[in-house]
């Protein structure tokens, strides 16, 4: 069985699933039941100065009868006494000295402030500090929260107070409300952070009632804007990971991420891990599931391991990390065509409906051998769509909407030319660039101001 144990920063845990700063990770009770279930670790939620918290706080996004595709909150930092969890924490670590407490935290900008808080976080033996400078809602209104973290002076200040005051890792959670997500990785490095974690939840409104014209959440006939997470995210976080993976500054100081945003499988937590995160973190799995969704974490990351002859899961962080690519260093002489499995095929023409209005008219349908014209085919009772692999532009459009596994695959084809990138083109052709210079003298000589 595949070692799952993980070194995160100095931070140890027998695996590398931890809650999130989340609801889950709010009080003694839940995180020692996580634990009890085999959670590797937590990132307690966030506190600072309790505040006040509304009602409702939720919205879920559904799609095709999935609930939870994704969860909208309007929920704050922590609104028990510091006190309370400064002591909750402390009783925790003592009970699990093998497993990652982390402590997330948040106070005003004053390194005082910051100082004495880190202080009584170390007093509880927490393995390490995360930075929440990802809120979206409420805190950055204060000028805490993603306000902070969408501004990179302000991510390096107050990172450096902290870090200057630590003897403990201090981890810096990024928010993805930013235009470049490498900007206030970059700062946070600057500030001397010992790690990364990333993302946190996206700006965003769920949905309006279309009865009531209410918000969701409605907080007394009003809503506003929130955080989104959950399934719906990974894609976004698989990105930011990947581009934050490629920063020279994170190779060269081997500043490890703890990822986060939409895992609820183990495959999930394999893609994280594969584009290098070291650390993962769960939320809205947890509060869609419960704890209980760590035995199929656990295990389904176990066997994929043993699968591929994997030790340990050190062998598997980053592995697919160096075919993350820029645009133009991609082959422009790579192609593949669609091929259609006829005795798969169940003659629905979504593909073909697909290929002839929303992509590249690539695809005939035939019936009995013989091209038909597509404004008769629903009259036709038995239709059999053909690509025509001279002009498939291998899109993949077509095997996406196949609802049959394996009747569309996508199959490699010898080059048409020899093996270029868009990089080499712009530096063997500079008029190719010429058109971006076009647009500059245009934004110059009417005198257009870019912010």
């Amino acid at each position: 069985m595949a070692d799952l144990s993980i070194d995160f920063c100095g931070v140890k845990s027998p695996n590398p699933f931890w809650l999130a700063s989340a609801p889950p990770s709010n009080t003694a009770y839940q995180v020692n039941k996580a634990f009890e279930y085999g959670w590797g670790g937590a990132v307690w939620k966030t506190i600072g100065t309790p505040v006040l918290n509304v009602s409702s706080r939720y919205g879920g996004l559904e799609l095709g009868g999935q609930k939870l595709l994704a969860i909208n909150n309007i929920e704050l930092i922590s609104d028990r006494p510091l006190d309370v969890n400064l002591r909750e924490i402390a009783e925790v670590k003592r009970l699990w000295p093998d497993r990652a407490m982390v402590v997330s935290a948040m106070f005003e900008s004053d390194p005082k402030v910051w100082a004495d808080a880190v202080a009584r976080i170390e007093d509880t033996g927490a393995d390490a500090i995360e930075l929440n400078y990802g809120c979206p809602h409420g805190m950055s209104e204060r000028g805490m929260g993603s306000a902070v973290g969408q501004v990179p002076e302000y991510c390096t200040m107050i990172t450096e107070w902290v870090t200057s005051a630590a003897s403990i890792p201090v981890i810096v959670k990024l928010t993805p409300n930013i235009t470049d997500i490498k900007a206030p990785a970059r700062a946070a490095i600057d500030g001397y952070a010992n790690a990364l974690s990333l993302i946190n939840t996206i700006n965003s409104v769920v949905g309006v009632d279309l009865d009531s014209f209410q918000l969701r959440p409605n907080v007394g006939g009003k809503g506003g804007h929130g955080g989104y997470a959950g399934p719906a995210v990974k894609p976004i976080a698989l990105s930011m990971l990947s581009e934050v993976m490629q920063l020279p500054e994170t190779q060269r100081f081997q500043v490890p991420i703890s990822g986060m945003g939409g895992i609820q499988t183990w495959r999930d937590a394999a893609e994280f891990l594969l584009l290098g995160a070291s650390s993962l973190q769960v939320c809205t799995a947890v509060m869609h599931y419960g704890f209980r969704l760590i035995e199929e974490l656990t295990d389904g990351l176990s066997n994929w391991l043993d699968d591929k002859g994997a030790a340990s899961i050190q062998e598997v962080i980053g592995a697919a990390a160096p075919r993350y690519s820029p645009f133009n260093q991609l082959d422009l002489s790579y192609k593949v065509v669609a091929r259609i499995d006829e005795a798969k095929c169940i003659n629905c023409n979504l593909c073909f409906v697909a290929c002839d209005e929303g992509a590249h008219q690539c695809i005939d349908l035939t019936a009995n051998g013989a091209k038909i014209d597509p404004a008769a085919y629903s009259g036709v009772a038995k239709t059999q769509p053909v690509v025509r692999e001279d002009d498939c532009v291998g899109c993949n459009l077509c095997s996406l909407v196949c609802p049959v596994d394996g009747c569309i695959t996508m199959i490699e084809v010898p080059p048409e030319r020899e093996s270029v990138t868009w990089g080499e083109i712009t530096q063997e052709r500079p008029e190719v660039t010429l058109e971006w210079d076009k647009m500059e003298r245009y934004r110059e000589e009417k005198g257009i101001e870019i912010h």
